[in-house]
């Protein structure tokens, strides 16, 4: 008999699949991939619109997945997006409800794509802003593309995709002092934002643990021009801790967040499963290449849905407890984020 959910050894339930539907990128971030770019990954090793929606739905339908969220690399790049969106919106979960639909992108080409993605079923949208300033967004990206960007929020807005929320990589000496800046701008325009520990997943020399902007410091930032208080409604397993923020000078309010993945893990709690551009069950952000069980090869070798499930259900069994970076033996992952998904 197939199995019903998504279960590990320590009691944790993935309900949150995260879908990386391509490995390339538009822009060239510094703590994501050197700037000559990566080697994108061939066309016949990604999975197929048909084998992505086939995984979606055995995780939907058979493995009480409730929540799809659609990254990369950049997922606008993936011309089908729409149509696997759709798809998506179209299934059953064990609630008997669609899956909550997610996007985290960088907003390049979305003032084209918003509304269509919105009729397409698309609930919420993730955008990527690590600066409200162009220079200093040109320098990190390495492309000189802001005006994208803002224009990509007004239709994701405009298309009603709220609650819109920003996503900010907060590193030292290159973006710190923008944490005020990019704050006061979300809550000008009604975004809710997100800052996030930088992660080892980028080019090795870009991380140095001792070197990085913890979460206090953020708090720290904050705290000189607005009011925060701890936000009332329970996190649960979201991977943000948030406050109600207010801007004094201008009395706007919302909320803020902050995922501290490095110095206040949350793996307890954790409720996702990744699926690769290359169909590789991943059980953690911080996976070893070894820990990784392909779907594709299965897939492609003729296995059913249900074998299918076992071989996903097996993957997540062996989850460990903690991604283990403040661990002596910890290894940086094989693959940068940009081939994992965020």
């Amino acid at each position: 008999m197939a199995p019903t959910t998504l279960v590990d050894r320590y009691g944790r339930t993935a309900r949150d699949l995260r879908v990386s539907l391509t490995d390339r990128c538009n822009l060239r971030c510094t703590y994501c991939m050197p700037a000559e770019g990566l080697e994108w990954m061939p066309t016949e090793h990604s999975l197929s619109d048909d084998e992505v929606i086939r995984l979606i739905r055995i995780a939907a339908e058979q493995l009480g997945i409730r929540q799809v969220r659609f990254t990369g690399g950049e997922p606008l790049l993936r011309r089908s997006l729409e149509d696997i969106v759709r798809a998506t919106a179209q299934l059953r979960t064990d609630e008997g409800k669609a899956p909550t639909t997610a996007l985290t992108t960088n907003a390049l080409g979305l003032d084209r794509r918003a509304a269509g993605l919105a009729a397409a079923g698309l609930d919420r949208i993730n955008i990527s802003l690590d600066t409200p300033d162009p220079e200093q967004y040109a320098r990190l990206t390495r492309r000189d593309r802001l005006d994208d960007v803002f224009a990509g929020i007004d239709a994701a807005l405009s298309a009603g995709l709220a609650p819109v929320k920003l996503n900010a990589v907060v590193m030292p000496g290159i973006n710190e002092d923008a944490v005020p800046e990019l704050a006061a701008f979300a809550l000008e325009r009604g975004l809710e934002l997100r800052f996030i520990e930088q992660m080892p997943l980028g080019p090795r020399e870009k991380w140095d643990r001792s070197q990085m902007v913890t979460a206090e410091q953020i708090l720290q930032r904050l705290t000189e021009r607005f009011e925060l208080a701890p936000d009332a409604e329970p996190r649960g397993p979201a991977p943000a801790e948030r406050w109600r923020i207010t801007n004094p000078a201008t009395g706007r309010t919302g909320r803020v967040g902050i995922i501290a993945s490095v110095t206040h893990p949350f793996c307890g709690a954790c409720d996702r499963t990744r699926l690769t551009t290359d169909g590789a069950v991943r059980s953690c952000l911080f996976s070893a290449a070894a820990d990784e069980v392909s779907l594709r090869d299965a897939m492609r070798a003729g296995a059913t849905d249900d074998e299918l499930a076992e071989l996903w259900a097996g993957a997540m069994w062996a989850k460990k407890p903690g991604h283990g970076i403040d661990d002596p033996g910890f290894l940086k992952p094989e693959r940068l984020m940009s081939e994992i998904g965020g």
